[in-house]
């Protein structure tokens, strides 16, 4: 169905090009001259959105995969190294993070509207089967990114999902130790997980053409659902969709520059920001936000084997649904009855999604499997009905007709209220899952200088910090990813580059072997890395109780907590980000006597904040301590604040540049789209 073309090269050279591959000729019958229902909303800007979207992963997924190591002693620490050492790395590995949920959120919404719209009946089956198959490598391609960091979600994700393929009879066990390399997640895992995860991106793209391909055959659907009858009904792609497509993408950026630059880890988990260890399981399991309607289904089947089959049987039954839906019109908009059971069935999901974040116990499964039986009987019951007793409303003659009806823009307005709402409380909902079996009291809010839009780190009260860390924490707890010359860094805690000399020349490093052979100690230098306070674990382990005391780089990063509703909403429109260090505080100054008929193991001390409320850690701050030349009290709580903020800073030094970029950025994509909204009523002016 592309249009007709009249291209006609005036360039000699394309001329000659032309001749011999109308690659010319075939760009403008597609992109420029390709004919548009012209009562297309701002629904059908998301597969402009999910090009966009796709590219920007393959582009950063690129360069990532230039400086990560994919080795599991190595993974973790490259990619903290793309985060500090790298130019722009933070800003490449959050875009490459947060475009994972964005490019699912955009798929999520194209998929919802293709079921509103019927845009998988015929003529479209094709189309539609291309697209479930694009959801299908989408989703093998985000569970493998995931495992990358190799942090303990990323290696206890592997652990789960990969063993789910054992229930399969006969072949289980080998798919398994195939996917594996080996008989337990490990090394050749990672490098399987990395090969695929590279190669999938390139796939996915290819398969888009054929979608994209398909698309243009049949055309393209619309709200109305009526196929154009004349050129009245259409417009040129270009200048029409063009412009509305690339103010929906301008829209989109400023929703994903909002996560990228000022809640970076809104959607990850605090899990992932400590190294995967094979030998501690994380209190509760959960898989990103986009998989969760699934896990529900999947464990709200007994069977291990039934569970995996509904999961999947989830998925493949969309691919059926040209022939499950048989109704004659397309579009929910004429079928009173399939627009109620649609939006039934949207909630169904979403709250699917929030079971698959619940413990997989009590109600929660109970309501797992009510949920997930109406899944399935929305699909092979409700729809084959509805197809054969519903009476459809008179659907407009032609896509002309319904332009001049002018009708749509306050259902628009209600399913975006209905989406952002049920997806927020899913997000919250993870959040809160992730924080379950910390039973202590939240910590209380604190005020820090970084918080906000505009927040900046305090650089008296990150040398207050250090000098904390130097003097107390330093004796058990490493800073493995911090050198002496990041203290000079912009952003930090302002020393010149002299000071941080000075400051390593404090330090004795372990170097060698020398010219005999012999590993031998010298004064530290700007570009080494704070020195680890034991030589190896089991010394570590030895001289704490058995205890290995937890490197402090990314702690800030590494701990969370449940704020419950409704303040994970607001958290994520005032951008806070500070559970880490309001954490911190309160575990360094929450030792108490323990409460009566509380009963300590031997070694543990009690704390009100800290999970289980027994720490081996002894209380590690008292008053007066840390003498500070600056005037600044000597207490325990000052202490705790200073070495928190300095080890906000340590697990994200880059957090002012970060949030200095976010404004420029943001300033300039809330500009472009006024301008390309004022463009587009303009374009659009004789079109409606």
């Amino acid at each position: 169905m592309s249009g007709p073309s009249d291209y006609q090269p005036q360039n000699a050279v394309l001329k000659w090009v032309e001749r011999r591959l109308p690659i010319g000729g075939l760009i403008h019958s597609s992109f420029i001259a390709y004919p548009t229902p012209r009562n297309l909303n701002y629904w059908w800007t998301f597969g402009a959105i999910l090009s966009m979207m796709l590219a920007v992963q393959i582009i950063t997924g690129i360069v990532l995969a230039m400086h990560y190591t994919p080795h599991v002693d190595m993974a973790f620490k490259s990619v903290e190294g793309i985060m500090r050492d790298v130019n722009y790395g933070w800003l490449l590995r959050y875009m490459h993070s947060n475009g994972a949920s964005m490019f699912f959120i955009a798929v999520y919404v194209h998929m919802f509207r293709g079921l509103y719209y019927g845009s998988y009946k015929e003529p479209r089956e094709v189309l539609w089967i291309l697209g479930v198959i694009i959801y299908l490598l989408m989703m093998a391609t985000g569970f493998m990114g995931y495992v990358l960091p190799w942090g303990q979600m990323s290696f206890w994700g592997a652990t789960v999902i990969t063993n789910l393929f054992s229930a399969i009879p006969y072949v289980g066990d080998s798919i398994v130790t195939l996917l594996w390399g080996g008989y337990s997640v490990g090394n050749p895992t990672l490098n399987r997980f990395f090969s695929l995860h590279y190669l999938l991106p390139f796939v996915i793209a290819g398969v888009v053409v054929l979608h994209v391909w398909a698309l243009h055959v049949v055309g393209q659907n619309n709200p109305a659902g009526v196929e154009p009858k004349t050129e009245k009904d259409t417009v040129p792609f270009t200048p029409y969709a063009t412009i509305k497509d690339s103010f929906g993408m301008a829209c989109f950026l400023i929703f994903f520059a909002w996560f990228l630059f000022y809640t970076p880890n809104f959607l990850g988990d605090p899990d992932n920001y400590v190294p995967a260890n094979p030998g501690v399981t994380p209190a509760h399991i959960v898989p990103e936000w986009y998989y969760l309607p699934f896990y529900a289904i999947l464990r709200s089947i007994p069977s291990k084997l039934g569970g995996v089959i509904a999961m999947f049987s989830a998925i493949i039954v969309l691919a059926f649904l040209p022939w499950l839906d048989g109704a004659k019109v397309r579009s929910a908009r004429y079928r009173p009855l399939a627009k109620q059971f649609f939006w039934i069935f949207v909630v169904d999901c979403l709250l699917l999604g929030w079971l698959g974040a619940k413990p997989a116990e009590g109600v929660y499964v109970v309501a797992a499997r009510i949920l997930t039986a109406y899944y399935f009987f929305h699909f092979l019951i409700l729809l084959p009905i509805l197809s054969r007793v519903e009476t459809a409303r008179p659907v407009p003659n032609s896509i002309a007709d319904d332009v001049l009806r002018k009708s749509g823009a306050k259902a628009v307005v209600s399913a975006v209220a209905i989406l952002a709402v049920g997806g927020l409380a899913l997000l919250g909902n993870v959040s809160s899952a992730r924080a379950q079996g910390h039973e202590q009291p939240m910590p209380p809010g604190l005020s820090w200088s970084f918080a906000g839009p505009f927040g900046k780190f305090d650089q008296g009260q990150l040398q207050r910090g250090l000098k904390v860390y130097k003097e107390v924490c330093s004796a058990c707890h490493s800073l493995n990813y911090v050198a002496f010359r990041n203290l000079a860094d912009q952003g930090g805690p302002s020393y010149s580059e002299a000071q941080a000399e000075a400051f390593a020349s404090e330090y004795k490093i372990k170097d060698g072997p020398n010219d005999q052979g012999d590993m031998f100690e010298r004064p530290g230098r700007a570009a080494d890395y704070f020195p680890a306070p034991f030589p190896n674990e089991q010394a570590a382990r030895a001289a704490n109780g058995g205890a290995l005391p937890p490197d402090l780089s990314l702690m800030a990063k590494a701990r969370g907590y449940d704020r419950g509703f409704p303040l994970f909403v607001f958290d994520l429109f005032r951008q806070f980000q500070e559970k880490g260090p309001n954490y911190i505080v309160a575990i360094l100054t929450g030792y108490e006597d323990a409460p009566q008929g509380f009963t300590l193991p031997p070694g543990g001390n009690y704390n009100l904040y800290f999970p289980g409320h027994s720490i081996g850690m002894p209380k590690p701050l008292s008053d007066g301590q840390v003498t500070y030349d600056d005037g600044s009290p000597q207490t325990v709580q000052q202490y705790a604040t200073d070495v928190a903020a300095f080890l906000m800073w340590t697990a994200e030094p880059k957090l002012e540049s970060r949030k200095r970029l976010g404004l420029q950025v943001m300033l300039f994509l809330i500009i472009l789209s006024g301008m390309l909204y004022f463009t587009k009523r303009k374009v659009w002016a004789d079109a409606h």
